[in-house]
């Protein structure tokens, strides 16, 4: 076994064992197309680069709207381009080069046949990509690790970028088909804080089971937004149009919860892809491929996401009590400045769990995350 592997439930087992309330707890736990990391140059057989100076060429400003194997498509007001990339664009090393959401500057191409035989030049680009402004705001993902031994010395992260410069997250989820994952969501929380996103949590499928009325409260008593709804039945759909409006969103969360059903229902037009939950273990099957916007009738833009199964939380062990924020005004309370929360004497975010102020599946989540950080 490796070394560490179970700790959170250790953790777990030790405090439920000298909590006063053990019996009163709830047992329920949580169990493409991309371009290269560092070498953002387009293959030589994909979307031919113009022989003209990019500094000669005229400009312009959009938003990546689209990702494909060798390029990227890039709105420009109503018009749409098929851009690649400049072979002067330079990105850090350590997170996506380009993503959906990107606002760039692209240089147009000149046609190379005023006579309408465009058949001659198919492959050309619209425009290359020669530079991409700041972004504000990011929803992020450690790239997932491989199996096998990795070099102990080894300690970059790349971090995959899903969308940037959105204004909301919207962490899909569903009480049944799939259930409900309590620490998944915690997660993505962690991720929005961490992106600078809004947070918005949205129960789907409440025509095959209502949420339970505490859960909503819990998420609730930590200032979440939350919005029920069945993209089937079309109940709660003008609240989440409401949560949606002029904004730019993101969708994301556990494959089968409904995310692309959802867009279809916001946005009839859309036609995204759909799939069943697979019968035999209530797990959805993954089919959006790669981020996908959509514009809203209302105003504002979603999009969608491949759905996740593991979300990864990449930072030091000491900063995770910053992101449950219910520890915070208890923290200056225990007996120790750097108190771990997990086996400390006199600490007051244990004693808090114990007397039932604080959620103990919450504290729970927070021994997982913090056991998963501790082993990457």
């Amino acid at each position: 076994m490796a070394k560490g592997k179970g700790k959170s439930q250790r953790r777990i087992k030790h405090w439920k064992q000298r909590s006063r309330h053990a019996g009163e707890l709830d047992e329920t736990a949580p169990s493409r197309q991309k371009l290269s990391r560092k070498e953002v140059k387009l293959p030589a057989d994909r979307l031919a680069a113009p022989d003209e100076n990019l500094q000669d060429l005229p400009k312009v400003e959009g938003m990546v709207v689209g990702m494909f194997r060798g390029g990227v498509t890039v709105r420009t007001g109503q018009r749409q381009l098929l851009c690649g990339i400049a072979k002067t664009f330079r990105a850090p090393a350590d997170s996506t080069a380009i993503a959906v959401g990107d606002d760039v500057t692209v240089a147009l191409t000149q046609p190379q046949h005023s006579d309408g035989r465009k058949d001659i030049d198919k492959d050309r680009a619209d425009g290359m990509i020669v530079s991409r402004q700041p972004r504000r705001t990011l929803l992020i993902r450690p790239e997932p690790r491989s199996n096998k031994r990795s070099d102990e010395h080894e300690t970059d992260v790349f971090h995959k970028v899903i969308a940037a410069n959105m204004d909301a997250l919207m962490i899909v989820a569903s009480t049944r088909q799939p259930p409900l994952r309590h620490g998944l969501i915690d997660r993505f929380l962690i991720i929005a804080e961490r992106g600078e996103l809004e947070p918005v949590l949205v129960i789907n499928k409440i025509d095959l089971e209502r949420p339970d009325g505490q859960l909503v409260a819990d998420f609730a008593s930590l200032g979440l937004h939350i919005v029920t709804c069945s993209a089937a039945s079309g109940e709660g759909l003008d609240a989440l149009r409401g949560a949606l409006a002029d904004k730019r969103s993101v969708l994301a969360g556990p494959s089968g919860v409904g995310k692309s059903t959802l867009i279809n229902a916001l946005v009839p037009e859309a036609d995204a892809a759909t799939r069943a939950v697979r019968s035999k273990d209530n797990r959805g099957r993954h089919t959006t491929s790669a981020a996908v916007v959509y514009a809203l009738p209302g105003g504002g833009m979603v999009v969608d996401t491949p759905g996740v199964r593991e979300l990864g939380v990449h930072l030091d062990p000491a900063q995770l009590p910053w992101y449950f924020p219910e520890f915070e005004p208890l923290a200056p309370q225990c007996r120790f400045n750097n108190c771990t929360h997990t086996h400390e004497p006199d600490c007051a975010v244990i004693a808090a769990v114990d007397d039932g102020q604080l959620l103990a599946r919450r504290y729970e989540s927070y021994l997982r995350i913090l056991e998963s950080i501790e082993q990457s």
